[in-house]
């Protein structure tokens, strides 16, 4: 099967849907860790090339790639600012967000990931409960990615994908970060969100 190249205007409506309940209830979760309020603001949704993924960063950033498991065939990708998880595991390890110098090592990337875990499990359960399929993600590979040098991100995503759904949100969190979360996904996994969102509206109204 060919891959899918564009969108149309209720593609992307349905898409921005899901993701605004999935990883907007997520919010909650990343809160109580850090101690913050975190707001994740209505996503926009946007259809782009591989080769335009990183254009929104520099330097370093970090990739926190989600593998379904169950529910749902595939995987999709965070991407987030270094120095806002610097800010993020300072918070989770007790500071005040302050402690931001030198690079990011094991330990600040295991908290991280933990950090994803607790969101991104939160934001399957929503996907759940909205495609009425059960769903669940294996614990998250966090990997800092020099942008200058995508080979990682290259290695993410199998066989030659050209096109993905870029979603964009803007993240809050206190007075310590006001920055943009960035998910990608595959255009075919986006495809299988989209169906499975028709689905289940059809059969809600079933039930009516």
């Amino acid at each position: 099967m060919s891959e899918v190249q564009n969108l149309d205007p209720s593609q992307v409506d349905i898409l921005g849907e899901i993701a605004n309940i999935s990883v907007g209830n997520s919010a909650t979760s990343l809160s109580v860790m850090v101690r913050q309020k975190v707001e994740i603001t209505t996503p926009s949704v946007t259809v782009i090339n591989r080769s335009e993924a990183l254009d929104d960063y520099e330097k370093t950033c970090i990739f926190v790639q989600i593998h379904y498991v169950k529910g749902l065939d595939g995987n999709n990708v965070l991407i987030l600012k270094e120095e806002d998880v610097k800010i993020l595991t300072d918070l989770m390890m007790g500071g005040d967000g302050s402690n931001v110098s030198g690079e990011l090592g094991e330990l600040q990337l295991s908290a991280v990931s933990e950090a994803m875990n607790q969101m991104m499990g939160t934001a399957a359960t929503s996907l759940s409960s909205l495609l009425l399929v059960p769903t669940d993600i294996s614990t998250p590979d966090v990997n800092t990615i020099d942008v200058e040098s995508v080979k990682i991100f290259e290695k993410m995503f199998e066989g030659k994908k050209d096109k993905f759904v870029k979603v964009s949100f803007r993240m809050t969190v206190g007075t310590l970060i006001d920055s943009i979360m960035v998910q990608l996904y595959p255009m075919d996994f986006a495809v299988e969100m989209i169906e499975k969102f028709k689905v289940a509206g059809k059969t809600a109204l079933e039930k009516l």
